[in-house]
């Protein structure tokens, strides 16, 4: 019986041993890859508002975080990324917004010119069914079916399915509707900027 407990506490010192070297191995491999993916994520961001401004050659002047509540309770956040070209001119801004698709969050980044016009978008983050949902990245894209650029969301853009003038993704209505929820969203947080409490970075060119 001895011999048992003696086994048990050794196999129990064993695991407990096993799990702490792991654990560190996977801090420090962490603490190694943290670098890298921080630096990874500043370049697709800082490439993502090049690509809704239209402008390769810009700066971020200002960075605008604005909270809102939406109708069912839920606290959402607004990054607003104010540009200039490189004369010095206001470009307008690219807003990044977040709604719930049909698979998941749907993170949007919308560039605005200074009238509040889109200028063009991209998919940041989605978790929609490849093949459908997924086809926003290219369906509301200027010359396709559901083209939304050169339009302003003053007033909302909505589905043709519920009165709007944008034609939704094929069999894909939800996540439709949650892109352009998200870009109405996107245009409210920046129209409301010069009223609203915000949170301002440092300026950052964009190389």
């Amino acid at each position: 019986m001895k011999k048992l407990e003696s086994s048990l506490t050794n196999m129990v010192l064993v695991l407990t041993g096993v799990a702490v070297i792991m654990g560190g191995i996977l801090a420090y491999v962490n603490h190694l890859t943290e670098g890298p993916i921080n630096a990874q994520k500043a370049k697709a961001l800082a490439d993502g508002i090049k690509t809704v401004m239209c402008v390769d050659d810009l700066k971020v002047v200002k960075t605008d975080t604005v909270h809102k509540t939406d109708a069912k309770g839920k606290e959402l956040t607004y990054i607003i990324y104010q540009t200039q070209n490189a004369q010095g001119q206001n470009l307008g801004a690219a807003v990044q917004s977040t709604t719930g698709g049909f698979g998941g969050d749907l993170k949007v980044l919308v560039g605005f010119d200074s009238d509040g016009k889109i200028l063009g978008y991209t998919l940041l983050e989605h978790a929609e069914t490849p093949g459908l949902g997924a086809k926003a990245d290219k369906w509301f894209q200027q010359g396709e079916k559901g083209d939304i650029i050169g339009k302003d969301p003053k007033e909302p853009l909505t589905v043709s399915k519920d009165g709007g003038q944008v034609d939704a993704i094929t069999a894909s209505t939800i996540t439709s509707r949650a892109f352009l929820l998200a870009v109405n969203n996107a245009y409210n947080a920046y129209m409301s900027t010069s009223d609203t409490d915000s949170e301002t970075g440092a300026t950052k060119q964009i190389k």
